[in-house]
Formats: C-alpha cells, sequence, structure tokens
C-alpha cells in the first residue's frame, strides 16, 4: 500500500472542491488496484458528482436544505449551525473508494472527486490518498 495526504484550502464557507486531478497524479503509472480517499475530519465527507455544470453548487443547497445551518442541533461550538457540520459525514461519507486500472482512474465521463466540506470555521483540510495494489 501507498499513501500521501494533500492540503486543500476550503475557505471560510460552504465549498466542494474537485480533487480530481490530485487523485489522477497520485496513480498516475500506479498499475491496477483500488485508491481509497479518505478525509480525516469529523465535518468533511468525499462524494464523487459531476462538476462544473452547478451541480456542485446544488449539492450545498440540498445539504442547507437537510441540514439547516441553525440552532437545532445539540452540539454548539463553534460558529451558529455548526451542529449539522459534525451531522453531515452520515450523508456524505469521509472517504470513497475508486478502481484503478493502468495508473488511471476509472471514473465515468463526468466523475469527479470531490472534498464536501460545510464548515466555515476550518480553512483548510486534509485528504489522505491510498493506493492497494490489486
Amino acid at each position: 500500500m501507498r499513501s500521501e495526504v494533500i492540503t486543500v484550502r476550503t475557505g471560510t464557507r460552504p465549498t466542494v472542491s474537485d480533487i480530481t486531478a490530485q487523485a489522477e497524479r497520485f496513480v498516475d503509472g500506479a498499475g491496477d488496484g483500488l485508491l481509497h480517499v479518505f478525509v480525516p475530519h469529523a465535518t468533511a465527507g468525499v462524494a464523487i458528482i459531476e462538476t462544473g455544470s452547478g451541480s456542485d453548487d446544488d449539492l450545498i443547497t440540498a445539504l442547507d436544505a437537510v441540514l439547516p445551518a441553525d440552532n437545532r442541533w445539540r452540539h454548539r461550538h463553534g460558529s451558529p449551525g455548526h451542529g449539522r457540520d459534525h451531522v453531515m459525514p452520515a450523508f456524505v461519507a469521509p472517504y470513497a473508494t475508486v478502481p484503478v486500472l493502468g495508473g488511471r482512474l476509472m471514473l465515468g465521463t463526468w466523475q469527479s472527486i470531490c472534498l464536501v466540506d460545510p464548515n466555515g470555521d476550518n480553512p483548510s483540510r486534509e485528504v489522505r490518498f491510498s493506493f492497494l495494489a490489486g
């Protein structure tokens, strides 16, 4: 197994960050296997979605509708509504696994690997890539 950690600047607002290019560089020439992407944070997740056509903004809008940033949450430290950030990984898991063949990600035409971060309190996130050879 081979592993690497990257840092992604997510800023101070909920965001979806496309990390596909970094994942492609990590598996380039690696052969056949699986890429496991993991976010070691309690308030972030990994999604495989289409980006650039509004789907990334739609995901944030959907999360806001399902998990409003208000005072209904028992977990109350941080900015108002921060408790929803701790629930979000139950909806957008903190991991994803993608097949790799010949050192290339086997994503569909419109699929991208994205870091989903609704938590504006932490402007920087770590993402761990692990390659498991087949």
